[in-house]
């Protein structure tokens, strides 16, 4: 890899803390940083080059997903500097560049430079405008990307207008819109378990697939991000991006070769594929909900609507469910189902792939639970694997069939930890490697998918936001979606 430079937008914001700076000293533990690689943070916040190392050093040794090696930390601390002041003073970047010349200098090459946007979205125009009036966007010798964190956009016009000024001063080649469920090892592993086994293939059709469910249930409410979530609700935070990006991996064509740009394209075909709904249609094929007051593992907790920053009168969904279709010969007839919600019973991201029945039940006998249906599950958390359930004899002197599991853990498979999610991303940026990220076509084809449903909602002023007890499974309401006598999955 090419000697590099990662300057971090934000760097002292909670990003960084938690997620950035871990993930990049884990990079350094694997060895898997280049040779020379230094790290700049620019961040509001007053403050000398020493007292941010201080602050790096505190945050990997209380966030890192291993205890940190002083040796390795020590020389990943070496490498790092700071630049302070706010976003729009054009001192912040006269600073800038003084610091990569100079790291330039100690290097004694031009250095690949990674601007990380790790700020509140509305700075991502400003400080693309501001990196290409100083000249930043190019480098003589080195290669120059931008990684956007999301949300990107607001709806389909915002993201639109941000795509349009990102491009006024970089390239789309430039450009890592990052997604950090993309990054996980169970979401990779999808992708494998598709083209690496001809095992699925043959029936990874609409010929033996009855239905799909994608569930991202979370058992914490907003916790201190009321302004954020006000702006977003569910269906923004995490259906716009992560669910639909799992849907597209799970639903596209074998790409012709599994670079970025192939399997992008096949992904967006998918998203193209599933038409938006027209306002009339809403009702019957979306769901949203709010949590209210209850009992989460063995402790009360309030209603959305009373926590602290939200509106008493607030209609912001923190659930959301959704029937999609994707209109192509594979999948026409299948029913993709899509449900995401805070205050949940427990935890819990997974892709549940629900195979037809058998055309003819011959196996019959009382006393045992029968045949069902077989289903591939994909866990992509709390705990990462693979299960595909199959009917079983029970021993014994009758013929009595119960489902049973197929288990992958990638704990005991492999007997090592899973990467963080951002270890990978950041890595595939400095590579080059944009296959794990998202293409400004993608973007909007994802919004364009979410923005008739929202608009409807937002339309609706006068129907009830139906509420759900904390610590449920979510509200009755949902089942609506299911047809022909389709269930949801237990949490």
């Amino acid at each position: 890899m090419h000697p590099t430079v990662l300057v971090i937008f934000g760097a002292t914001g909670d990003l960084a803390h938690r997620k950035l700076l871990p993930a990049i000293y884990n990079l350094a533990h694997e060895g898997q940083l280049p040779e020379r690689f230094e790290i700049v943070g620019v961040g509001r916040r007053d403050q000398e080059s020493e007292h941010f190392r201080e602050m790096v050093s505190s945050t990997v040794q209380r966030f890192s997903r291993r205890p940190p090696d002083a040796d390795v930390l020590d020389g990943l601390l070496a490498g790092v500097h700071y630049v302070p002041g706010a976003f729009d003073e054009p001192q912040v970047y006269a600073g800038l560049v003084r610091a990569l010349a100079e790291a330039d200098e100690r290097a004694g090459v031009p250095l690949d430079r990674v601007f990380y946007l790790s700020t509140a979205p509305e700075f991502f125009p400003l400080i693309a405008a501001m990196l290409g009036e100083s000249g930043l966007q190019r480098a003589s010798d080195a290669e120059v990307r931008i990684v956007i964190e999301k949300p990107f956009g607001y709806d389909l016009q915002s993201a639109r207008t941000l795509n349009a000024q990102l491009l006024e001063v970089f390239d789309e080649r430039q450009i890592y819109r990052i997604d950090h469920y993309l990054g996980k090892e169970t979401v990779q592993n999808l992708i494998a378990l598709r083209f690496a086994n001809a095992l699925f293939e043959p029936v990874w059709n609409r010929n033996y697939i009855d239905q799909v469910q994608i569930t991202v249930a979370e058992d914490i409410g907003i916790g201190g991000r009321a302004s954020y979530y006000e702006r977003s609700g569910a269906l923004r935070d995490l259906v716009q991006n992560h669910m639909l990006q799992l849907l597209a991996l799970l639903a596209m064509e074998p790409p012709t070769a599994f670079d970025a740009d192939r399997l992008r394209d096949e992904k967006l075909k998918v998203l193209e594929a599933i038409v938006p709904a027209r306002p009339e249609e809403v009702p019957s094929m979306a769901v949203r909900a709010q949590y209210a007051p209850g009992v989460v593992g063995g402790i009360s907790v309030p209603g959305y609507r009373e926590e602290e920053g939200v509106a008493p009168y607030s209609r912001t969904p923190t659930y959301a469910a959704l029937r999609l279709h994707v209109s192509n010969w594979r999948w026409a007839g299948v029913p993709f189902y899509l449900r995401t919600g805070k205050r949940l019973s427990r935890k819990l991201t997974e892709i549940a792939v629900i195979l037809k029945q058998i055309p003819h039940v011959a196996l019959q006998s009382s006393g045992s639970v029968g045949i069902q249906a077989n289903q591939i599950v994909l866990t992509v958390q709390p705990d990462e694997g693979v299960s595909v359930s199959l009917g079983a004899k029970i021993p014994g002197t009758r013929m009595r069939i119960r489902p049973v599991n197929m288990e992958f853990r990638y704990g005991t498979a492999f007997l090592s930890e899973s990467p963080e999610a951002y270890e990978r991303l950041i890595l595939d940026a400095m590579r080059g490697d944009a296959t794990l990220f998202t293409r400004n076509d993608e973007i909007e084809a994802l919004w364009g998918i979410v923005d008739p449903i929202l608009g409807a909602w937002d339309a609706d002023r006068s129907s009830t936001v139906p509420q759900y007890d904390a610590g449920s499974a979510g509200p009755p309401e949902a089942d609506s979606l299911l047809e022909d006598g389709r269930v949801w999955r237990r949490l």
